[in-house]
């Protein structure tokens, strides 16, 4: 019988978790700024994650 055994990394990552504390800081009102700001990792991953996958949409369709 073989023995395998498999992994799964899940749960949060560092952008999630550094979301998370701003908001609580933000909500117990240690910081006082705009949600904009306070919610700036959750969208600025995201606007990351965009850029990348036009950058890969324009070299596949600039490719012959």
């Amino acid at each position: 019988m073989a023995n395998s055994s498999s992994s799964s990394s899940g749960g949060i990552g560092f952008v999630g978790l550094l979301a998370i504390v701003f908001i609580v800081l933000k909500l117990t009102g240690a910081i006082a700024w705009p949600w904009v700001w306070v919610l700036a990792p959750i969208w600025i991953s995201f606007a990351l994650g965009l850029l990348a996958l036009a950058a890969v949409v324009l070299v596949a369709w600039k490719r012959p």
